[in-house]
């Protein structure tokens, strides 16, 4: 462990892992909202906050949970759930009356497609302006389940909890269309 007079304790949010100060700082000094984007264990949350000194402000919030008012029977945290809640966080912004912001995955590692791109993706198509590049966006077909479904095909008896919410998972791709229109309409 580092010792002497010149020493300095890292901040405690550094030394617990949760925030890198350098990346919040760039995101920061654009004094636009941040799309900020968690994928945990069971869902995704999606939030549009905007930095104050007294600590930073949530404008609007969405949480995979809240799919199921929209009749969401699927998981929670897979890609479509998080295009979905993109899709919802984006058009609760539209109507708080914010039309852009930057996006903020934290301390995940960009990889092309990833569940943080797909609710990046609905954002967008609900009219938020992220600014972003289209080759990091999951495909449609990712979008809508349709590599669940044909996974489906293959190994079915792994798909239990689908079927114990009344989905099967063939059905997912238009599930999530279904939902989807319910969300924009």
């Amino acid at each position: 462990m580092a010792r002497g007079p010149r020493y300095r304790v890292p901040y405690r949010r550094r030394r617990e892992g949760k925030t890198n100060y350098r990346k919040r700082l760039k995101l920061l000094l654009s004094r636009k909202p941040r799309l900020v984007v968690r994928v945990t264990n069971r869902r995704v949350i999606a939030q549009v906050v905007e930095y104050h000194p007294d600590g930073d402000r949530t404008l609007v919030y969405a949480d995979s949970k809240e799919l199921e008012k929209f009749g969401w029977k699927g998981d929670l945290n897979n890609t479509p759930a998080a295009y979905l809640t993109g899709l919802l966080v984006g058009k609760k912004a539209r109507e708080a009356g914010i039309e852009e912001a930057i996006l903020d995955i934290g301390l995940r590692t960009p990889s092309r497609g990833a569940r943080v791109f797909a609710v990046l993706k609905g954002a967008v198509e609900a009219g938020l302006e992220v600014p972003h590049s289209e080759e990091i966006l999951p495909d449609e077909s990712r979008l809508r389940g349709e590599h669940i479904a044909s996974y489906y095909e293959q190994n079915s008896e792994r798909f239990s909890e689908y079927e114990k919410r009344g989905l099967k998972p063939s059905d997912l791709p238009d599930h999530v269309d279904e939902v989807k229109s319910k969300i924009m309409g």
